[in-house]
């Protein structure tokens, strides 16, 4: 994998990409669609709009870069306007959909493996992400806590399984998870 000296948090996040085939230019420029202080999590390529480009997931949003020669493309979905996430895979490439704000994206040419982890990382953060829940709602959580926490610990388990985690983030948010017992 080619080194790109963008910055920590992209190269981290680059250097798990399998292939950067036709983002490379994007992931070069990155910093200049990022938000201030604005984290990448993870990249994946992909096809949507006008050609190949780059998928970012940051601490805030998800962001669809294409840098052509002649013109550019820059598409965000903060996490709070995200409704659902689908992913369909084949034999190397898949689709990933996203529905926004009563919108359709669907990035496509997405490797198989890059894919699948963006797609759980995304439902995870949606999920922690959710509209505040009315007090007279909030009884029967309050009811079950270890049931909050054991589905929490799994889906950990499962992002950590797929690859959308690093041993290192899997330790650090169990270790949240179980403090906030």
């Amino acid at each position: 994998m080619v080194a790109f000296n963008v910055r920590p948090d992209i190269d981290a996040a680059a250097e798990k990409l399998s292939s950067s085939f036709g983002a490379k230019r994007e992931i070069q420029r990155l910093p200049e669609v990022l938000w201030e202080g604005e984290t990448v999590e993870m990249l994946a390529a992909g096809v949507y709009g006008r050609g190949n480009g780059l998928l970012a997931m940051t601490n805030q949003r998800l962001v669809f870069y294409f840098h052509g020669v002649m013109s550019q493309q820059v598409e965000d979905f903060p996490y709070s306007r995200i409704s659902s996430v689908q992913w369909s895979g084949g034999m190397l490439m898949g689709t990933l959909t996203v529905f926004a704000s009563g919108n359709k994206a669907e990035i496509k040419q997405v490797p198989k493996d890059q894919g699948k982890a963006l797609a759980d990382h995304l439902r995870m953060k949606i999920s922690g992400s959710a509209a505040p829940v009315a007090p007279a709602q909030a009884a029967p959580a309050a009811a079950s806590p270890a049931g909050d926490i054991a589905a929490r610990l799994a889906t950990l388990d499962q992002l950590r399984a797929a690859g959308a985690i690093t041993d290192a983030e899997y330790q650090d948010r169990r270790t949240k998870i179980l403090d906030s017992v």
